[in-house]
């Protein structure tokens, strides 16, 4: 099977697309799939996430100029929606007939509709509700997402298939590089992430003999906000930035940190909770993450989208004894290799693409 995968960005900034989308590409070729992959920006001339000896094609340029040397694919998938290039894709896919495939990535929940709304509606009105009416498949990670997609009423197939998940070697103990425990959080330094929410609810709790880190890049200033935020609060004993960390110094952030958080506003997945976990973190999210596992495995926190639920959740979580966390920590971990192994998804995907083809 040939596919034309496309991404917006394959920067590390971008967030998980660019890790996921390049994962799955490696995957589905690794499963003799011929894959093209293109991003909007061409960072995939640069991008790190695929493997060193990886038979992925790296297309760059223009669409067209893309397509044109790598020839007519059998589908395209297209990750995310709103932007020039997804129009583009889906114009060209109408006029070539290529069954298009199209990961909406949490692009159409509400929070993400209200993000830069005026902008959105014109493009809605435009362009964007027709060409996702015109999709072979609409694909989604998680049964809330797809209830989101479907309320919209089109005829499209709605397939769900979570992300896949790199998972660590599993090792026995975790190495300490400080003398307090630590909530980490790892993602971009954006509104939509919840900061705001954590710091005020860190305040509330003041978690003894604990220290609040914060690991990603900054984006739009954001941080400057949330850095007087802790300040007013006189938090800043107990709070550390670190900036966005490469592979090897998350890996390590994971491996010492005793509990994960991402207060988020909404995700249409979260791939760093399924990384925590991977690395046997326990992990406290909202209601606006479709992790609701963490409850029903017994892995961590799912709580609503406010400051009361996640400074309560907070409150339990860091009263807990080490080894209490440690356990569930050990239960996330062992759903991760059970469910969201990388080969596994590529499988799912593959199904998906030959009956959106067929």
């Amino acid at each position: 099977m040939k596919i034309f995968i496309a991404a917006t960005s394959f920067q590390s900034s971008y967030g998980g697309p660019a890790r996921s989308v390049s994962r799955l590409a490696d995957e589905l070729s690794a499963l003799e799939c011929e894959i093209g992959l293109w991003s909007a920006d061409g960072s995939v001339r640069e991008t790190s996430f695929l493997r060193a000896r990886s038979r992925v094609r790296r297309l760059t340029g223009s669409l067209d100029k893309a397509l044109a040397e790598y020839g007519t694919p059998d589908i395209i998938h297209d990750n995310g929606i709103w932007l020039p290039h997804n129009h583009r894709l889906a114009g060209l896919c109408r006029k070539r007939e290529i069954p298009r495939v199209v990961s909406v990535r949490g692009m159409l929940e509400p929070w993400a509709r209200q993000h830069k709304q005026v902008k959105k509606w014109i493009a809605w009105k435009v362009y964007q509700r027709r060409d996702l009416a015109g999709a072979a498949c609409h694909h989604v990670t998680s049964a809330a997402e797809a209830e989101s997609v479907r309320g919209f009423g089109w005829n499209v197939p709605i397939r769900e298939i979570p992300n896949g998940v790199d998972l660590p070697q599993v090792t026995n103990s975790k190495p300490r590089t400080s003398e307090s425990r630590i909530a980490l959080f790892v993602g971009r330094i954006h509104p939509v992430k919840g900061l705001p929410m954590l710091v005020e609810a860190w305040s509330r709790v003041r978690p003894e003999g604990w220290k609040l880190r914060i690991a990603g890049p900054d984006e739009g200033g954001h941080r400057a906000k949330l850095e007087n935020m802790i300040d007013r609060a006189k938090l800043s004993a107990s709070c550390e930035w670190t900036g966005e960390l490469a592979d090897g110094a998350k890996e390590d952030a994971y491996r010492s940190a005793d509990l994960f958080v991402l207060p988020s506003h909404t995700e249409n997945f979260g791939m760093a909770i399924g990384e925590a976990l991977g690395y046997g973190v326990p992990v406290l999210t909202t209601q606006g993450t479709p992790w609701q596992l963490l409850e029903t495995e017994r892995c961590g926190w799912w709580v609503p989208v406010s400051v009361d639920g996640i400074a309560a959740a907070l409150n339990d979580a860091t009263l807990k004894k080490p080894e209490e966390l440690m356990a569930m920590g050990k239960r996330g971990q062992a759903v991760m290799i059970e469910r969201f192994s990388w080969s596994r998804i590529a499988k799912e995907f593959i199904d998906c693409y030959n009956r959106a083809g067929s």
